[in-house]
Order: structure tokens, then C-alpha cells, then sequence
């Protein structure tokens, strides 16, 4: 009775038949499709392609094959799959952009770098390079195991016996179930120099190895930003690596800036790289860049920015490394099949698979060779047998009727084997002769010299890692290269500071704590005695009360008139028009209600350790105290910021600056008396300390309005008084006193002049900014101002209105080396002096300048 169909259904549990079949379906793709061998670094499609290639007799010597004739071999015999796949293969093999050392020599399209496809294969031709046959050429001697092909029909490879770590040369990517893998390639010379150094020293660090391995060395170039993620891919197998395209600023014949990029990193679409940066330059994401051109050509690659005329390059450049693909990252994930197993291997571990490999393989190659020259010599020796009884031999090959029996006669009258008689019957009558005895009796002595060595071979294994490394080394020497990618080996993190342009900037707080920036190129200059251009617009009750110049990386040191300090960056506080009225500064700090800002001074880094030891931070109040303190003492920026100075009872902070610790101090009063003394007298003190008598009030209602710090004595002493009139005289018409003296008379105060309302350090090409209570700023050069003596009331340096009054001064000090015909100034350091008409304060600091001088027409007055 048959079976009915109810009878043959079989009941299963759905939940293990999916997992069983899911099991099945990921160590298919795991061990047959998306992970490379450890041994040969090929993924079984490689393998098939290059083995496909070797049969059909593809070698460096011979002609070029139509690609659609390799794919069918490949297809037919080894890889029943789509051809798409499979010509895919091939062709990314031939990519010199997409492999360090390609394995196919392509003739026809095979695509580009720009993403386009490869010809059909019915139009492309390849052949085998010479590096793709040293991963071959000793599969015929049984080095390495087959296995039966998908339809039992043919035999195919397990693994190339591969005399070169093409894991390490060309690395590998592919995504499996659950699993990926993603290696980098590396410079031949360097990773062979590297597997030698191991071979002479089996307990080598990976720190060592990466003194011959330096880093991963990309086809396309480009540059390894930092080398941290190197370090952790080489010691554990996963790291992150920062590429960047290599750049360099060049001037143009119309004399505008490009950025000229000729490589770029591993795996970037060039084409889809400069479209997407064309995209953010109309949406306006990135700035500077006029056009964007694509250059590149059979000769290289070259791909232009051109920048408008008011761009930074680096500046544009370090955009194009933020936002677009001109950096990038490759995450290195050493997955690779070890026993048919996947593993994450470090450094050493791949080279140790490889090394191991290649001590089978020359193991497998040495008793092959043995096993071939034992045939050969037995063969010799039936030889020397029948031509030592010739006449013998050749009387009973005579005699008998057929081969047979005269292979039974042979073997009865000489020890002989079958083999050697089907030999000796099988060889030439011209081989009888005395000359090929001797040719005999010579190959004989050679094959044993021959079967004697790889005895020694298979009995000494240092002999056998002596022969690797002999090996690699000539390798190395037949197609070692020079590195493509360039290693910088400190390079930090992009920060705020990278994408915003090193420029001078006016700061401006007004008395009510209002803070803004503006480009110092808003201010022209003007001539002496003008009235200035608007330069902040303010409430009826408020006024100008710091005005200075910094540039946008500096730090700001911010001082308070109840002796805190806080820590600003200058890109932080917002720009704005030079007629608007900024922000609060309570948005940028957390100043105390009832505190105002005093004193602001500016350094260039506080990380540098050596600028910051090599600086002082001295501080005067109004009742004429003064101390220095290291600047290490304030070089921890916090939030919150932290006590600078202790306030004596009525007293308040009115001036901080910054010194080398070997200045000339001089400190002036209200009522136009000023004392220099040196700047040794006073003795650094702790942060929190309360200072030392710097100068004497001349009566109680007198008070100090500046301080200036003078780095040697050929500078000039620059006064202005608080009705807009100044002038200059010799820092030697100032005798040096002691610490704490009264002073002598730097300027004649009168009813027409005004109180003293600043002091600066001054040169001749130096430029001042000052500023009225209305809110005007004039720019005027102190080569303006007649250098007289220190007890004259000056001259007028700006017109004020009636009840108007100066309340900040800045000093702009120019170098006297210019540029050009346009008189370009290069750079310079400022200072700045703050008049006090609401509570009154100085300040002074020191930056970087670079402005363009327009002409002066304002004749000198006095």
C-alpha cells in the first residue's frame, strides 16, 4: 500500500528549521562570499577569477584576452553566479585607484575614479600582472589543497599558495551576516621589510614592527592625519585612520589664490566630491571659493579652487576638509577567515598567518621537488645500468619477441624496476653515445646534490625561514615602490578655531557692559584733528568705556573692578556693524551683579608653556597700587572665573597688562604727573595678593589713570587728555625713580585741556584710535604728533563737542616695514587706554595688525 500524502508530511518545529536555515545561509556567506582568506587575502571570486585566468594561460608574456572570454571560463568552471558579479570582480582588480598593487592589467574602459563604469566586457581585454603571478605560480607542485567544484566535475584551489601578504598589500572589504571587514592596503617595501624583521625575531613587539610598517599607504595618496588610530589598528585590529586629500595653495597668472588638490583620499568619488562642494558653496556653507574646476587628465590628478580676493586660503581650506570629502575617515575592522573561522587580527597576527602559510607551502614545494627528483634519479640510475651492459641490453631487446617480453627479460637479468625498463626501452639510440653517458653520469651527481638540500630543507627549519626570508627580500627588491601616502604624525582635531579667519578686530564695551567686534578694516584712517566716523551707537545714559584691537584666536583676559578675572575667545563675542550696540557681556561671562569690566588684556596661547612662563600679568589700581603675578597663575580658564587681585577698602582695579618681566613701568595721575621706575622693583606675588605702593596720589581728589610698560627706552611717552588734546615726548625726559614716588609733570593740565585721561607707549609708526563720548572713533598716526617736552599741554587731536568728552584711546602699533606700492602694513601690536568719564579705567594690550594706510592731508598743528 503507498503512502499516502498525508503520510509523508513530516512535522517540524518552524522555530528551529529558521534558525538551522538561517545558520546555513550566514556561514555561506561568512566562509564562500564576503570574507578573505588570511593566507592569500582573496575572497573565493578573487580566487576563481585569478585561477580562471592562470588556466587560460593569461600570463604577463602573453596577449590579452577579451574580458566576456575570462568571465565564461570563470562562470562555467568556478563561479556559478551572475556574470555581473563576476566581471565586476575583474575589473576592480585592474583599478589602480581602487588597488595599491592591481593583480589584472587592463586594456579598454575599466571605469575611473569618478565612478564611471567599466566598458562591457565584450570590449575590454586583461591579462595576469607579474605580482598576480606570484601569488600562482607554485599551484602545480601540491601546495596547496583543492576541492572539487560546484558540480564535482573539476577541481579548483582551497587558497593561492601566494609568495606575497596580499592581505596586507591590497586589503580587503566586505560586509557578511553579523560581520564586516575593512583592511587598508600598505607599501610593499615596507610590510615585506616588516615580515622579515619578524622571521629573524619570532618575539618582535608590534611597536618594533611598526618602526619597518609604518602605516597604511593608500592607492590614491592623500595624507594620514594623525596617527593614533594607526597605532590602535596595528595593536588590536580596529582603529579609525583620518585621510586627507593632499592641497597646496598656488597664485594664479591673475594673481588670486587656488587651492590645488592632486590626490585625494582612499574610496572618495572624485566627481561627487566636487558636486556636493559646489552645492555648499551656492548654499553659501562655505565661503571664499569663486569657481571650482576639474583639471585632472591622463598626467594626474588636478582639481582648482579659485578664491576671491578676500579669501584666507587656509582658512577655505579647512572648510574644505570640514564639510566635504577632502577628509575623510576609513575604519580599519581586521576581519579575516583564519581555519575557515573569521578572526580580528592585529599587525603581527597577519603576519604570522602569512609567514605560517608560507613555511606550508614551502614545505608542500620541498617534498614535491624531493618526491619528482627521486623519479628522476631512479631513472638515471636504470640508465647507467643498461649503458654499463649495453651490448648485454641490446643483444636481449634483439631477442625477444615484443616490448613485453623484453621488459621481463631486462627485469630478470638487472635490478631494475619496471619504471627504468619502460625508460631504458623508451630512450634514444643517440643517447648511447660516449658524450650523452657523460651528460647522464653529470645530471646524475646534480640531482643528487639537488635531492641532498631539500632533505636539508625539510630537516632544518631555520634553513626553511632563511629561504622566506631570502625570498622576500628579492621580492622586495623586483617590486618594491616608494609610499604614496603621507604620514602627519601630530595633527589635533578640528576646533572652532579652523574654520574662522586669524583677523584683527576692534572690541568695544561700553560702561553699561554692552560687547561687540568689528573688522578693523571698518575704520579708515583719517588726519589728525578730525571728528571721527560713527563707531558705536549707545543708550543717552551710556558711553564707551573699553575700546582695543585683538585678533579672532586670541584669548581675553577680562578683569573686573572687584579683582576677578574671566577668560573670553575673541571669535566668541558676537560681530557686528560698527555703528550697532553689541550684547550684553553677561551672555559671555558670569559677572557678578554690581561688577563692571576694568581692564582687558589679550594673549596669544595659554596651552604654549613657554610664553606662559616667560610672561607677567601687572595690574595698577586707582589709588596707585601695583603687583605683578606670573602669567601661569591666570592659564586655567573657568567658567566661573577666579580672584586676580585682593581690593584694598576704596580702592578699585583700573589697569592690567601684559610684560616680560623686564619693562619700564610708568604710572600717571589725573592731574597730569606721571613716575617711571623699573619693572624689577616689583616683586612677582601670589594670585590673590593685594600689591604694593606704585606712585603717590598728589591729593586725595587725584587718582591714577594709566599705566604704560615700556620694553626699552627708546620708546615715546604718549598723553591725551580728556578735552581731546595730546602729544608725545621722549621716554628719557623721565628720570627713573623708586617705586612709590610722586612723579613729575607729563602735561600741562589746564582749563582747556582737561584732566589726564590716558598714557601710552608709543613709536612713530604707530597709529591711535580714539573714541568720544557720542560714540565717534577716529584713526590718526602718531608720526602726527609733534614730539615736545613732557610739561607742554600738546596738541588737538580730535574735535569734540560741547559737554563731550574722550573716553578711550587705542594705540595701533604698526611695523615700519611695508608692502608694495599700497603701503600694506604687515604687523603690529596694539594698545589701549581707557578714559574714565563714568567711573574711568585704562587698558592695554597687545595683538597682530595687518590694515592698509590711506594718505594723510590734515596739516600738523602747534
Amino acid at each position: 500500500m503507498e503512502p499516502t500524502p498525508a503520510d509523508r508530511i513530516i512535522p517540524i518545529n518552524i522555530e528551529d528549521e529558521m534558525r538551522d536555515a538561517y545558520i546555513d545561509y550566514s556561514m555561506s556567506v561568512i566562509v564562500a562570499r564576503a570574507l578573505p582568506d588570511v593566507r592569500d587575502g582573496l575572497k573565493p571570486v578573487h580566487r576563481r577569477v585569478l585561477y580562471g585566468m592562470y588556466e587560460l594561460g593569461l600570463s604577463q608574456t602573453k596577449a590579452y584576452k577579451k574580458s566576456a572570454r575570462i568571465v565564461g571560463e570563470v562562470l562555467g568552471k568556478y563561479h556559478p553566479h551572475g556574470d555581473v558579479p563576476v566581471y565586476e570582480t575583474l575589473a576592480r582588480m585592474a583599478q589602480s585607484w581602487a588597488l595599491r598593487y592591481p593583480l589584472i592589467e587592463g586594456q579598454g574602459n575599466f571605469g575611473s575614479i569618478d565612478g564611471d563604469a567599466p566598458a562591457a566586457m565584450r570590449y575590454t581585454e586583461a591579462r595576469l600582472v607579474r605580482i598576480a603571478e606570484e601569488l600562482i605560480k607554485e599551484i602545480n607542485k601540491k601546495t596547496v589543497d583543492f576541492q572539487l567544484n560546484f558540480d564535482a566535475s573539476l577541481e579548483e584551489p582551497v587558497v593561492l599558495p601566494a609568495k606575497l601578504p596580499n592581505l596586507l598589500l591590497n586589503g580587503a572589504s566586505g560586509i557578511a551576516v553579523g560581520m564586516a571587514t575593512n583592511m587598508a592596503p600598505h607599501n610593499l617595501s615596507e610590510t615585506l621589510t616588516a615580515i622579515v624583521a619578524y622571521i629573524e625575531d619570532h618575539d618582535i613587539t608590534i611597536p618594533a614592527l611598526m618602526e619597518y610598517m609604518i602605516a597604511p599607504d593608500f592607492p590614491t595618496g592623500g595624507i594620514i592625519y594623525g596617527y593614533s588610530g594607526v597605532r590602535e589598528a596595528f595593536e588590536t585590529g580596529r582603529g579609525r585612520i583620518l585621510l586627507r586629500g593632499k592641497a597646496t595653495v598656488e597664485v594664479s597668472a591673475n594673481g588670486k589664490e587656488q587651492i590645488i588638490v592632486t590626490e585625494i583620499p582612499y574610496q572618495v568619488n572624485k566627481a561627487v566630491m566636487i558636486e556636493r562642494t559646489a552645492q555648499l558653496v551656492n548654499e553659501k556653507k562655505i565661503e571664499g571659493i569663486a569657481d571650482i574646476r576639474d583639471e585632472s587628465d591622463k598626467e594626474g590628478m588636478r582639481i582648482v579652487y579659485d578664491l576671491k580676493r578676500d579669501a584666507i586660503a587656509h582658512v577655505v581650506l579647512n572648510n574644505l576638509y570640514k564639510q566635504t570629502q577632502l577628509q575623510s575617515s576609513f575604519s580599519v575592522n581586521n576581519v579575516a577567515l583564519v581555519g575557515g573561522r573569521p578572526k580580528i587580527l592585529n599587525l603581527k597576527a597577519l603576519i604570522v598567518h602569512f609567514v605560517d602559510h608560507r613555511h606550508e607551502v614551502l614545505v608542500r614545494k620541498t617534498t614535491f621537488d624531493l618526491e619528482h627528483a627521486k623519479k628522476k634519479i631512479h631513472l638515471l640510475e636504470g640508465y647507467l645500468i643498461a649503458l654499463d651492459h649495453l651490448d648485454k641490453v641490446i643483444a636481449l631487446i634483439r631477442s625477444s619477441k615484443d616490448a613485453e617480453l623484453a621488459k621481463s627479460a631486462l627485469m630478470e637479468a638487472f635490478p631494475l624496476s619496471a619504471l627504468q625498463v619502460k625508460a631504458i626501452l623508451e630512450m634514444r639510440l643517440q643517447r648511447l653515445t660516449g658524450l650523452e653517458r657523460a651528460k647522464i653520469i653529470e645530471e646524475y651527481h646534480q640531482v643528487q646534490k639537488l635531492i641532498d638540500h631539500l632533505l636539508a630543507v625539510l630537516a632544518d627549519k631555520p634553513l626553511r625561514m632563511q629561504l622566506i626570508k631570502e625570498e622576500l627580500i628579492e621580492l622586495k627588491e623586483r617590486y618594491g615602490d616608494a609610499r604614496r601616502t603621507i604620514v602627519e604624525y601630530e595633527a589635533d582635531a578640528f576646533t572652532m578655531e579652523d574654520m574662522i579667519p586669524d583677523t584683527e578686530m576692534v572690541i568695544m564695551i561700553s560702561n553699561q557692559g554692552y560687547i561687540k567686534r568689528t573688522p578693523l578694516v571698518d575704520y579708515r584712517l583719517q588726519g589728525r584733528g578730525g571728528v571721527g566716523a560713527k563707531g558705536i551707537t549707545t543708550k543717552k545714559d551710556d558711553c564707551t568705556a573699553h575700546l582695543f584691537i585683538a585678533t579672532t584666536h586670541q584669548y581675553l583676559l577680562i578683569f573686573t573692578e572687584f579683582g576677578k578675572i574671566y577668560w573670553v575667545k575673541v571669535y566668541t563675542i558676537p560681530e557686528t556693524k560698527k555703528a550697532t550696540q553689541g550684547k550684553a557681556i553677561q551672555n559671555l561671562i558670569n559677572i557678578a551683579p554690581g561688577d563692571q569690566v576694568r581692564s582687558i588684556i589679550q594673549v596669544r596661547d595659554l596651552k604654549d608653556q613657554t610664553y606662559v612662563d616667560q610672561h607677567y600679568v601687572v595690574m595698577s589700581t586707582r589709588q596707585g597700587i601695583i603687583k605683578k603675578t606670573p602669567l601661569r597663575a591666570y592659564a586655567t580658564p573657568r567658567a566661573n572665573g577666579i580672584h586676580s587681585i585682593v581690593i584694598r577698602a576704596g580702592d578699585s582695579l583700573l589697569d592690567v597688562q601684559l610684560t616680560n618681566g623686564a619693562h619700564h613701568i610708568v604710572l600717571a595721575l589725573a592731574s597730569g604727573r606721571a613716575t617711571q621706575f623699573n619693572e624689577q622693583d616689583v616683586r612677582p606675588m601670589g594670585r590673590v595678593a593685594s600689591g604694593i605702593r606704585g606712585i603717590t596720589l598728589a591729593h586725595e581728589q587725584d587718582r591714577v589713570i594709566g599705566m604704560a610698560c615700556f620694553p626699552t627706552s627708546d620708546w615715546d611717552v604718549l598723553v591725551v587728555s580728556e578735552n581731546g588734546y595730546g602729544k608725545r615726548s621722549s621716554l628719557l625726559d623721565y628720570r627713573i625713580t623708586k617705586r612709590g614716588g610722586k612723579g613729575v609733570k607729563t602735561m600741562q593740565i589746564t582749563e582747556k585741556t582737561g584732566k589726564l585721561v590716558a598714557i601710552h607707549a608709543v613709536k612713530n609708526q604707530d597709529e591711535l584710535m580714539i573714541m568720544n563720548q557720542a560714540g565717534l572713533a577716529i584713526r590718526i598716526q602718531v608720526s602726527t604728533l609733534p614730539l615736545i617736552g613732557r610739561a607742554t599741554q600738546g596738541v588737538r587731536l580730535i574735535r569734540l563737542g560741547q559737554e563731550d568728552k574722550v573716553v578711550s584711546v587705542a594705540r595701533i602699533d604698526m611695523l615700519d616695514e611695508v608692502d608694495g606700492p599700497d603701503h600694506k602694513v604687515r604687523s603690529g601690536v596694539v594698545e589701549m587706554g581707557i578714559a574714565e568719564p563714568l567711573g574711568g579705567q585704562v587698558i592695554e594690550e597687545d595683538l597682530v595688525l595687518r590694515e592698509e594706510i590711506e594718505g594723510l592731508d590734515d596739516p600738523i598743528e602747534g
